[in-house]
């Protein structure tokens, strides 16, 4: 039997939040083909086995990325088992509602923020002094296209990713000294159980399928995207190849900003 080739991330300790959703296993899967060392974090249980099977040597972890204690357990324990953590994709996040902003509950509001915006602050905070007793690293947050123009159909959504999104070029240049990079992805609609979910919600097969045309119709490409197209610009951010590159938003949405 050959020796498998070195991967791009070969041996780099990898910690991924939200590991159990289709992007997160999407980015664990192709980074496990090469090489990484992998602590997988998500509180969906199940959903984690089920990543893990496609990583193998990976360490999981359930906990929720709203909690200081839970996200610093994850880096405790990267380190312990493999060591400081060189890379972090942060893929942790939740949608909706589909209302007015000012119609939104207080409560929806609040998870959408805790989530999406502190759940990837608290994953930077705890990660990154691993980065700096290396010398180096690199981030990956979760944005979206929503989080680079307003929506009219997920305002408070939109509102949480343009957190996001700025909470990156803070981060990028907060660390560029250090040789930390920190960049984050904005994918438009991509096709996973949560977007199919959002599409049922609509009511029966005639309703559902407008609201899957309508959303479709806002990229020009006509198509959802697909978690293996979104993993790759992952990829290239968090390796060497990119350098040079810090602070940016990547759209990865059909043409939907263009």
């Amino acid at each position: 039997m050959g020796v498998r080739p070195q991967g791009r991330f070969e041996g780099r300790v990898t910690v991924i939040t939200g590991a159990a959703g289709a992007l997160g296993r999407a980015c664990a899967t192709s980074l496990a083909r090469e090489g990484a060392k992998l602590v997988l974090f998500d509180r969906d249980a199940e959903g984690l086995s089920e990543t893990a099977k496609s990583c193998p040597g990976s360490e999981i972890m359930t906990g929720d990325v709203r909690s200081a204690a839970d996200v610093k357990s994850v880096a405790d324990v990267a380190r312990d088992r493999f060591g400081p953590v060189e890379m972090l994709v942060a893929a942790a996040g939740v949608a909706g509602p589909s209302k007015a902003a000012i119609d939104v509950e207080e409560d929806e509001f609040d998870l959408l923020f805790d989530v999406n915006v502190k759940g990837s602050w608290l994953a930077a905070k705890y990660i990154i002094p691993h980065m700096r007793e290396l010398g180096h690293g690199s981030v990956v947050l979760f944005s979206s296209a929503a989080g680079l123009r307003g929506s009219p159909v997920l305002p408070v959504y939109s509102a949480s990713k343009g957190a996001v999104t700025l909470l990156t070029k803070s981060l990028a240049l907060n660390h560029a000294t250090e040789n930390i990079r920190v960049n984050c992805v904005c994918p438009g609609t991509i096709e996973s159980p949560m977007v199919r979910m959002s599409i049922e919600e609509a009511g029966d097969t005639v309703a559902q399928a407008a609201r899957e045309s309508l959303q479709k119709s806002m990229h020009p490409m006509r198509r959802f995207g697909k978690p293996s197209e979104v993993v790759g610009a992952v990829l290239y951010l968090l390796s060497d190849e990119a350098a040079f590159t810090t602070g940016i938003a990547l759209p990865i949405d059909g043409g939907r900003l263009a």
